[in-house]
């Protein structure tokens, strides 16, 4: 083949590529949203925790009884002082408490206030923690000496939370504001503060040396235009994450509160933490009044955690599979 027969060819292949149709990028989300699809973890996860939220939701309109009215010791099948509480039953599928209230319908009920007191508890961690991790490494990355001092008091700060363990934080953030089911949201919510903060503030500074930040400073864009355009959006992937992860925790610890008698003063009020205390004194008798509530704080923060780390993975570009 000739030297013009050789070009001509190669002509022809440009022109079929220039042709052939264009594979289109495709954003973070949508790729992360990809992987999840294909993560039975993810799933298994999802699955847990639109049945929870269902139940939360519309399970209190459809229980067949009223969930603080004594039944059971109205028509006197429960004696709890005789040691006589009845199991399940074809009209009480999960029996009567020590009190004779329908154990099915406070389970269901309850589940809606868990997941009010994990969701609150969680954006209020989330709010107060992205507020000082985003001061704080938008004053590192970009403020200049004063920045830094800012940041150091900041951290220095969140370094005082993070040395106290954090049930004995709760329990003193509890004692102070006083016994509430508010009180309880506000004291898992500052446990969760410092994970927060650090986390945002450590993203925005590894992001702070990007290229389009160098960039955005050599065109002159202000320094808090930079942080809040580009820096801090570019950095709640983790902490978004991380918030799916803290539901399970604060759950879990807002149970334990509630359990310790530092939740809801009102103890005829259905909660899974409430539950699990009251049943103490009848495991001998009924050990299904402390199972129930248990299950169900265990499958709820499972749901969370699955979820969570399946986020974790498909967002971290170090961890995709």
């Amino acid at each position: 083949m000739t030297l013009t027969g050789r070009k001509k060819e190669k002509i022809d292949r440009l022109g079929e590529l220039a042709g052939a149709p264009e594979e289109s990028g495709q954003s973070l989300l949508r790729e992360a949203f990809k992987r999840l699809r294909r993560n039975p973890a993810a799933i298994a996860g999802a699955i847990i925790l639109g049945l929870f939220v269902l139940i939360a939701l519309f399970g209190p309109f459809l229980v067949p009884h009223d969930p603080v009215e004594p039944i059971g010791v109205d028509n006197g099948e429960v004696r709890s002082g005789q040691g006589i509480i009845p199991g399940i039953s074809g009209e009480h599928w999960l029996g009567y408490d020590h009190q004779g209230r329908d154990e099915f319908s406070r389970m269901i009920v309850g589940a809606r206030q868990t997941l009010w007191v994990g969701v609150v508890a969680t954006f209020f961690g989330l709010a107060v923690g992205s507020l000082v991790g985003g001061l704080a490494g938008a004053s590192y990355g970009l403020g200049g000496k004063w920045g830094r001092r800012l940041d150091g008091f900041l951290m220095r700060t969140v370094d005082i939370l993070l040395a106290m363990p954090s049930l004995l934080l709760a329990v003193s953030i509890v004692a102070i504001l006083g016994r509430s089911l508010l009180s309880v949201m506000i004291a898992v919510g500052m446990v969760s503060v410092p994970v927060f903060a650090r986390l945002l503030r450590g993203s925005m500074i590894a992001q702070s040396s990007s290229d389009y930040v160098l960039a955005a400073t050599a065109l002159g864009v202000k320094r808090n235009k930079i942080a809040l355009s580009h820096l801090l959006p570019n950095s709640l992937a983790p902490v978004l994450v991380q918030a799916t992860l803290t539901l399970a925790t604060a759950i879990i610890e807002a149970a334990g509160l509630s359990f310790l008698g530092l939740g809801n003063p009102d103890s005829a009020a259905p909660e899974w933490g409430v539950m699990l205390a009251d049943a103490q004194g009848f495991l001998d008798v009924r050990p299904g009044l402390a199972i129930y509530p248990a299950v169900g704080i265990i499958i709820t923060a499972l749901g969370f955690t699955l979820l969570g780390e399946a986020m974790r993975e498909a967002l971290d570009p170090k961890l995709r599979k």
